[in-house]
């Protein structure tokens, strides 16, 4: 993995919350293929744990070093052992990752889940260098979004004033319709909040 990617995926997991969508985001944190495993394999392969240490806070690191010169030692046993170890440290540095997002740990995914197309787009466009096709993605999808929402809350807008479970279903559209927009609006305008080990860091 690129060492650019690392802020876009990150930001993503913390966006999805935001927007009340986060399976995908942080089933992404959480894969044999994602970022945090990717950044563990590195350290591993590079016998250094400096790719992975980034992925958790400066209070976390000591724990992780820990279990990395654990895993070092166990892998010299066989290959048996190696695939154990190795998945024992993927699950600490997982586990302490999500603790740190203020998460709780569920074990590993598997490689191979449905991202859906934001997350790779983003990654794509960070090895490009071109947002343009990442922000006509994500500009399509809201439009498409807050159209449908407006549609079935204008079609009930002419209601029979008589009729009050036609005024209901209006009511639960136009409320479905307003809370779209405010947590679409509220995504885009608030500063996504930095993870802690990142703040940490930037001091």
């Amino acid at each position: 993995m690129k060492m650019h990617v690392v802020p876009i995926r990150l930001a993503l997991c913390f966006l999805a919350l935001a927007v009340g969508s986060s399976t995908a985001a942080f089933a992404h944190c959480d894969t044999l293929d994602g970022p945090v495993v990717t950044a563990a394999r590195a350290a591993l392969a590079a016998g250094d744990p400096k790719p992975v240490l980034i992925w958790v806070s400066a209070k976390d690191e000591a724990e992780v070093r820990a279990a990395f010169e654990k895993t070092l030692a166990v892998r010299k046993l066989g290959d048996a052992a190696r695939d154990l170890a190795d998945r024992y440290f993927f699950e600490t540095v997982v586990r302490i990752h999500r603790a740190g997002e203020g998460e709780p740990y569920t074990g590993l995914k598997p490689a191979g889940i449905d991202l859906g197309p934001a997350i790779p787009a983003a990654d794509q466009a960070l090895q490009s260098g071109s947002v343009d096709p990442l922000v006509k993605l994500l500009t399509d999808a809201v439009g498409r979004g807050v159209r449908e929402q407006f549609g079935v809350a204008n079609a009930r807008k002419q209601f029979d004033k008589q009729d009050v479970d036609a005024g209901r279903k209006y009511v639960a559209a136009y409320v479905a319709f307003m809370h779209y927009v405010e947590r679409i609006y509220q995504a885009t305008a608030v500063p996504a909040h930095e993870h802690g080990h990142a703040a940490e860091h930037a001091h």
